[in-house]
């Protein structure tokens, strides 16, 4: 029989029984302590938790059921019809305080208080729960207390006090079965039983990832945030977003004093309580020394040196301290100046995907209506443009079509061109729970990255062949008649331009290219297009190439033969890397378009704009980020020569490719105001820096990969003289000429926010700011106040002008760099587990900066070996545009020929070797691929100030 899945279906299904005297409904799959839960009746439980699956093997949460022997332990007995269940009993709490009282004997420290409503709990949960059921220890149990083991500090996040271990498996289940990590295990017998890391390890010395999910599921305190030793009091709890990828897990701050002591997960929509060690431990950042906190001016006299380090410590030595007045004047002076004597063209925006959707929007109204032109852009182009180039042409809209989520619905799930274990571990964690119920994962990638171990198959195709495989893959749905020709035949536009294209590509043809055999590509083709339900993911190995958008077209291909898109479990999801990437677009930060993706060349959108912001706009696309380094170096003669900038929140000077010639552009401008925490490359070249605000410091939206708008809230004030980036902006407009005037609170935040949903009506026009603050979360669109909000999107038609998706045919583009004699290696870059973009936030984060300190150069075995290095050996790596040392750490699932590097490191910046050329359609860098030699050896540079 099928399990109910509608709300009528399960209130049909309900069921009723007696608790405490009173007749109580349940719902299919409740346990008596789900409904006592749910009735306001407190039962004492331990090694249940909400979301996990009960154990039962505390005997805390017994209660009494009439005619029953035995007590029954709540959280794992299911409810019945007709059953007479008493959790109060007598006999059902002396149980109940029996077993608080041996498990409380056992701990070092059995007291206890409670003051004013809260616990002030040396034991956690056990300690609330002895409280409340007025349990003290007997005398002659504590002469029975076990030799407890001696605290383990070797991790840097978090200690393990095992002496305060009551054995209820929490900690394994969060481990094994929510994160599906596999660290912690319950090893030994008896009264030897113990919880381990790995065979026995230290903490820090495991393979432990640094989640956190133990530390959340201990009730007791035997795992917990060094932050927190001591002491659990907070003075309050904010609740907010991660400010990291763009999972966009919902987080609850607590604080002490003006500094984060710990992070929990809330139970939002994308994580359900989850976090990874960026959200969970990476806020201190925030506290830092460095933060920039008075505005900063330039010294007269001194040049910009692109080859000079900043020096975050002696910031005197190139700038001095100045009033907001004075700096403010003299940032939008000078623009306006440029503006006015050159053109609008002169200047140019750089936004930031790390800020919020309203400073997103303010700032690109800035720059189109007081600046006069469409140069801004974010680090998108650095991203996806590839990806929502394709998707706007093909789909007709730049977001995602199912949640990352909804891979518990999928059969098969391809991962392509994505590490989610390391770049979106909350996410990578649904695939995981996925593979363990039984779905099939297919990870395809030049390197064979941790989510392997989860894969059905993995299709570890050479770099640079992502068209040849991909097409082989279309080949062979088509070739065995398993394209669905009905979603075909309705809802798609070009098929037989595409079927033509991909007729040359068979497997057979594309197996010597792509390194995948024919049969494994065929297989993997079939079970895609015979699944229920199958879903694509990918990241910036997908969009960071040439052909990067004609990647894209070829997946969207693939789902649109095998009409897998439009229902629950499928469909195309680009993972966004920051964690407002998806936002920042949305509300307009790119140069060819104004929010919601309206062209600013379309006569309607353009005319609709001019109206609505009360001024004339510039009909022509702007310059995309590299082209404006490009134009920041055109001769003076070039009537639209770049030369001034405003850059709020980004670090050019280290995400750009090729960063000598980004670091030359930057130092020739005329005049650039920089806006940041902290004195990053960029700032240090700039002529004005402004101080300005953390994520913990500021309210406002932010919408993450599943295209979900969610709120953050303030929890912490600002250091010193620095200021809401909000403010910021309007202060830069005003001295501009523009008469605007946001007064409400935190700068004028949800006024910001409203008139930006009416900028996007056709999205988020039912999600008000009062929504917001009473949901947290809503996905869009969500077309009004009563819209619960659409996750699964195309379900009957494609937001294009026939309602059709349009298929667009690719052919094998190579890399504009290939290997040679004298760069026979290809470089890869990305991201890693703890740092994140150009590491200006995570590596000021102290547990981030000590679990992974060095930049470090991953290679095969059989490389290392061949170039005579051992790992931790210093080698240099360089391209025809720059070059690097640094330490070698050896990584098997990196291919043969090809070296991997994290581009978070100022001392060793992998993108002074990557390569500038665009893909011509999304204008983005060919980031994944360029050619490198690799030489033992090298001066390492200092880690100067971090």
């Amino acid at each position: 029989m099928n399990a109910p899945t509608t709300l009528a279906q399960l209130e049909a299904a309900a069921i009723t029984f007696t608790l405490d005297g009173r007749t109580v409904r349940a719902l299919p799959g409740d346990t008596i302590l789900d409904v006592a839960k749910r009735e306001g009746i407190a039962v004492p439980h331990l090694c249940f938790k909400e979301g996990y699956r009960p154990d039962g093997n505390c005997r805390a949460c017994v209660v009494e059921i009439k005619g029953e022997r035995t007590l029954a332990p709540s959280c794992c007995r299911a409810a019945a019809p007709d059953l007479e269940v008493q959790t109060a009993s007598p006999r059902a709490r002396k149980s109940q305080q029996m077993v608080l009282e041996l498990l409380l004997a056992d701990l070092p420290d059995e007291g206890y208080k409670w003051v004013d409503g809260r616990a002030d709990r040396p034991h956690g949960e056990l300690s609330m729960w002895a409280a409340q059921a007025g349990v003290d220890v007997r005398p002659e149990l504590r002469a029975l207390r076990r030799s407890n083991p001696p605290a383990d500090a070797s991790h840097p996040a978090m200690l393990v006090n095992l002496d305060a271990c009551i054995q209820c498996t929490r900690c394994v289940r969060a481990c094994r079965e929510e994160q599906v990590n596999d660290v912690i295990g319950y090893a030994k017998r008896g009264a030897a039983s113990t919880i381990v890391f790995d065979l026995d390890d230290p903490m820090g010395a495991s393979t432990c990832v640094a989640c956190g999910e133990c530390v959340q599921a201990c009730p007791t305190g035997a795992l917990m945030p060094k932050t927190q030793v001591g002491s659990q009091v907070v003075d309050k709890q904010v609740d907010s977003v991660c400010p990291f990828c763009g999972v966009g897990c919902l987080i609850t701050y607590n604080v002490r004093g003006n500094s984060i002591a710990s992070v929990e997960g809330r139970d939002g929509p994308a994580n359900h309580g989850r976090l990874c060690v960026k959200g969970r431990f990476g806020f201190d950042y925030a506290s830092h020394p460095q933060r920039l906190t008075q505005p900063l001016i330039r010294k007269p006299g001194l040049p910009k040196d692109p080859d000079a380090r900043p020096d975050p410590v002696n910031v005197s030595s190139v700038f001095r301290e100045a009033t907001w007045e004075e700096a403010l004047d003299l940032a939008a002076g000078r623009l306006k100046a440029l503006r006015d004597n050159h053109g609008p063209k002169s200047l140019a925006g750089f936004g930031s995907a790390k800020g919020s959707n309203e400073e997103a929007y303010l700032f690109q109204k800035l720059v189109r209506t007081g600046f006069g032109s469409n140069n801004v852009d974010h680090c998108t182009r650095l991203c996806h443009a590839s990806s929502v180039a394709a998707l706007l042409e093909g789909v007709g809209s730049g977001a995602v079509s199912n949640p990352v989520n909804d891979v518990q619905h999928a059969e098969v799930v391809i991962v392509i061109g994505s590490n989610p274990t390391v770049n979106h571990p909350v996410a990578a964690t649904w695939m995981k729970n996925a593979a363990k119920r039984g779905t099939k994962i297919v990870l395809a990638d030049p390197r064979r990255t941790e989510l392997s171990a989860h894969a059905w198959r993995t299709l570890q195709f050479k770099a640079d062949t992502d068209v040849a495989l991909l097409n082989a893959l279309i080949h062979a749905v088509i070739d065995e008649g398993l394209a669905d020709e009905t979603f075909v035949r309705e809802r798609v536009t070009n098929y037989e331009a595409l079927r033509e294209n991909v007729a040359g590509y068979s497997p057979e043809a594309m197996a010597p290219i792509c390194g995948i055999p024919a049969p494994t590509i065929r297989e993997v083709a079939r079970a895609f297009a015979t699944a229920k339900a199958a879903m694509v993911l990918w990241g910036m190995g997908i969009s960071q190439h040439v052909h990067g958008t004609d990647n894209a077209r070829c997946l969207i291909a693939l789902v649109s033969v095998t009409g897998q898109i439009g229902k629950p479990g499928s469909g195309l999801h680009p993972l966004r890397g920051q964690n407002n990437v998806q936002g920042a677009s949305d509300a307009g930060l790119i140069p060819m378009m104004y929010p919601n993706y309206q062209r600013v060349d379309n006569a309607d959108a353009h005319a609709w704009f001019e109206s609505f912001w009360g001024t004339t706009l510039d009909p022509k696309p702007g310059y995309t980020v590299v082209e404006i380094m490009g134009k920041a170096l055109a001769p003076d003669t070039d009537p639209h020569k770049v030369r001034g900038m405003y850059v709020m929140g980004e670090n050019p000077a280290m995400s750009d490719p090729d960063l000598n010639h980004a670091r030359e552009a930057l130092a020739s401008l005329e005049h650039l105001v920089v806006q940041d925490i902290f004195m990053t490359e960029t700032a240090w070249l700039a002529d004005v820096v402004l101080p300005a605000s953390a994520w913990p410091e500021k309210t406002g939206t932010v919408t993450n990969t599943d295209r979900m708008v969610q709120l953050g809230r303030k929890a912490l004030e600002m250091p010193g003289a620095a200021r809401l980036d909000l403010w910021i902006i309007q202060e830069i407009a005003r001295r501009m000429g523009l008469p605007w005037r946001y007064e409400g609170f935190d700068a004028g935040v949800a006024e910001v926010y409203e008139e930006m949903r009416q900028a996007m009506h056709t999205a988020i026009a039912g999600v008000s700011w009062e929504r917001l603050e009473r949901e947290s979360s809503v996905t869009y669109p969500c077309l009004s106040a009563d819209d619960p909000g659409q996750p699964i999107v195309f379900v009957e038609r494609f937001p294009t002008v026939d309602g059709r998706v349009k298929l667009g045919p690719a052919d094998i583009t190579p890399a504009a760099e290939r290997p040679d004699e004298r760069y026979p290696f290809v470089l890869i870059t990305g991201r890693q587990l703890e740092h994140w973009h150009t590491g200006s936030m995570t590596r000021r984060a102290s547990v981030l900066d000590a679990i992974e300190p060095i930049a470090t150069a991953s290679l095969c075995g059989s490389d290392l070996d061949a170039l005579g290095l051992e790992p931790g050996d210093v080698a240099t790596v360089a391209s025809r545009r720059g070059e690097i040392a640094l330490h070698v750490r050896r990584d098997d699932g990196t291919p043969p020929g090809a070296v991997f590097i994290p581009f978070a490191y100022h001392e060793a910046a992998a993108n002074l070797m990557t390569n500038p050329v665009l893909d011509p359609f999304g204008k983005i860098p060919e980031f994944k691929y360029c050619a490198v030699r690799i030489t033992p050896g090298g001066a390492l540079s200092p880690v100067r100030g971090y």
